[in-house]
This record gives structure tokens, C-alpha cells and sequence, in this order.
């Protein structure tokens, strides 16, 4: 079984960093967040979040259930970094998995973008595991036409959203305590696939407060654009070991 968890920079020196944890939306590898490397040196590690069946797992099964998975990341993330100051970022799908990894590794912050709260997940992503509209609307707010794509293409994609789609079926919100961290929920003003409402119910999901933030642009904005939301980032990371309620 291949990492989880993967990190693009070589300098010992980051390691007395705070790191930074990334994890994508369905369909996707961590490799997007490389580049948020060089941005943020000086100031966080970062680390991506890597499901297996694709980029460099890609011949490893998924796992059966999402409580696997995230068990899997929160055992080899503690064994990673310790008791290093933690950030944790996730978009979409990834920001489920993230909220449910920062209840097992307390972070400093969770920041979560176009991600419904996980009180409003039940039935998300079914209709992509039935190939009905979602899966549609989901290439085309990432801005992918499927007729200018070639088959061998598109069958790979598809294939990586149904997977985890289908992990995403078999989560269960358990509200068995708050997350006693804030949390920082961004959306886009143009997002068919997340509403309004679904950002404002991170709400209830923690005790330390729930920050919100819209941007221009769909579902995807956030990651098509992330200049925005890696200077709310750099802001929290700095905080270390200040009351990150207070930053952003």
C-alpha cells in the first residue's frame, strides 16, 4: 500500500514549519498543490492528501468505506508530523474527508471550499455513481466540455469520480462532540452543486466559530483561482500558536 500522504518540499528546515494539509475533490490526485509550495515558502510544508487510483497509486484499490480512509490518513498524518502546528484544507469532497480527519488530529484551523457541511451530505454524489446530471454538471463546472474530450480521457475521469463517489455514499455524519477548532468555509457565487445554506451548516459543526467567504466564479473557483484563499491561509499558519479565531 502506497502513502497517503505525499510532500513536495526537500529542505530539512521545513520541518520546524507548520504544515499544511491539502486534499482534493473527487476525481482528483494532490499532485494540483504542488505549486502551492513555493507560495507559501518560509511560512508552512505543505502535504496533499493522496486516495489510491491515481497519479502515483494508481493501480491500488480504494478502500471499502470512508471511515478506512480516514483512519488510514489521520494514523500516517500523526506519524508524519508529530505535534507540529497543523493546518487542514479541503475542497469539495476533500473537505468531508478533511473535517473528519481534523476530528481524530485536532488541527489549528479546518478550511473547507465549495464543500457542503457534513450535516448536509446525506445522498451527495449519487447521482454521479448513477451517471445522471451531477456527473454532467461537475465537468462542466470544471469547466470540461465531454464531447471535446477523448474517450480514453473521459472513462478515466469518470471512473476516478464514481469511485469516490461511492466512498462518499457510505459516510454517516455522527454528531458525537464539536470540532473545537474554528472553521473557514469558502464558496463561490456562482456554485450550482453548493449552496448558501450548505456552507452556513458548518456552523454546527464546531465550537470555536465558523468564518465565511464567497468568491467569484463556480464550483471550482477557489482552486482556479487560489491567490485569495492561500493569503487566508498564510494568515492562519503565521497565527501558529495564537488563537486562530482571531485571524481572518
Amino acid at each position: 500500500m502506497g502513502s497517503w500522504i505525499s510532500t513536495w518540499s526537500q529542505d530539512p528546515a521545513d520541518r520546524d514549519l507548520p504544515a499544511l494539509l491539502c486534499l482534493p475533490p473527487a476525481g482528483a490526485g494532490c499532485q494540483q498543490f504542488r505549486s502551492w509550495q513555493p507560495e507559501l515558502n518560509g511560512i508552512a510544508q505543505v502535504y496533499g492528501v493522496q486516495l489510491p487510483g491515481r497519479e502515483n497509486r494508481w493501480g491500488e484499490a480504494m478502500p471499502d468505506t470512508f471511515g478506512e480512509a480516514v483512519t488510514a490518513i489521520a494514523a500516517e498524518l500523526e506519524a508524519t508530523l508529530g505535534d507540529r502546528p497543523l493546518v487542514v484544507f479541503g475542497h469539495s469532497f476533500g473537505g468531508l474527508i478533511g473535517y473528519e480527519v481534523a476530528r481524530r488530529v485536532t488541527p489549528r484551523a479546518l478550511l473547507v471550499s465549495g464543500c457542503r457541511a457534513p450535516t448536509h451530505w446525506d445522498g451527495a454524489g449519487r447521482g454521479i455513481v448513477d451517471d445522471g446530471e451531477e456527473l454532467d454538471k461537475l465537468f462542466d463546472t470544471a469547466g470540461l466540455d465531454p464531447a471535446l474530450l477523448d474517450e480514453d480521457t473521459r472513462t478515466v475521469m469518470v471512473g476516478m469520480l464514481r469511485k469516490d463517489a461511492q466512498l462518499s455514499l457510505s459516510y454517516v455524519h455522527r454528531p458525537d462532540g464539536l470540532l473545537p477548532v474554528p472553521v473557514h468555509a469558502w464558496g463561490a457565487d456562482g456554485d450550482e452543486t453548493v449552496s448558501s445554506a450548505d456552507l452556513d451548516g458548518w456552523a454546527a459543526v464546531t465550537s470555536a466559530g465558523l468564518t465565511r467567504r464567497t468568491v467569484t466564479g463556480g464550483h471550482h473557483a477557489v482552486l482556479r483561482h487560489p491567490r485569495p484563499v492561500l493569503d487566508h491561509l498564510a494568515v492562519l499558519l503565521r497565527a501558529e500558536g495564537a488563537p486562530l479565531t482571531q485571524a481572518g
